[in-house]
């Protein structure tokens, strides 16, 4: 009866009934592990074997850096982020500086005393009097707030191995020139000033003080527009 029902059944029906039958027990042979008898997933059909023999990617220590160079220094970073406020604080300072040194020439014409003249033709000392007394406060303000901004760009610590560039070095060739004259134009100041509260014409060396004066402000107006303007 069983080969009479194997010779009537096509071939295709029989094999899909025996896959049928078969296909619980293959599943579950390949899904247990057969040394600890665990379940684990089958790995993906598209999923290509690792290589064996794959060279692993070459180290910072095969390209000749040191551990102290791959992983920095930190004193480093602690100089270059302390230089990095300095100047930034430097140049904060030198732009409040800019308006005491500004008022500061505009009112020398009020300290010379020029055009204040009495009825009889002498002179008058009271306005030209309190106009040195503003004229000279605004210069001691000036050339403290001066000397604090040049402080924090002598002091900020040195990198080395940089080197000065484009509107840098020309900010330090005008440092050169407004520098000296920041220094010297308070003293003739100051000695102008006691020849003016004597009675006496300015005269020597204190006389140079308005153009000293004046080509300190023109080189700190250039110095400042310098790291402004990118060449």
């Amino acid at each position: 009866m069983l080969r009479a029902a194997l010779r009537t059944w096509p071939a295709g029906l029989i094999v899909a009934c025996l896959l049928f039958t078969l296909a619980p027990s293959l599943v579950a042979q390949a899904t247990v592990a057969p040394d600890n008898g665990q379940a684990t997933a089958a790995p993906p059909a598209n999923q290509a074997p690792a290589p064996s023999g794959a060279p692993a990617p070459p180290s910072l220590k095969d390209l000749g850096f040191t551990p102290d160079q791959s992983q920095g220094s930190a004193a480093a970073q602690a100089r270059l982020d302390k230089r990095s406020h300095m100047l930034r604080t430097h140049q904060r300072l030198g732009l409040i500086t800019l308006a005491p040194l500004v008022a500061t020439l505009i009112t020398s014409n009020g300290a010379t005393g020029r055009g204040n003249n009495g009825a009889n033709g002498t002179a008058v000392t009271s306005g030209s009097t309190s106009g040195r007394q503003l004229h000279a406060a605004l210069g001691i303000t000036t050339a403290g707030l001066y000397l604090t901004t040049a402080y924090f760009a002598i002091r900020a610590p040195k990198i080395p191995g940089t080197s000065a560039r484009g509107p840098i070095v020309l900010h330090k060739v005008l440092a050169c020139v407004h520098g000296p004259g920041m220094v010297l134009t308070p003293i003739l100041g100051a000695m102008a000033y006691s020849q003016r509260n004597s009675g006496q014409k300015v005269h020597g060396i204190a006389s140079a003080h308005s153009a000293v004066a004046a080509v300190t402000g023109v080189a700190y107006g250039a110095a400042m527009l310098s790291v402004m303007i990118k060449f």
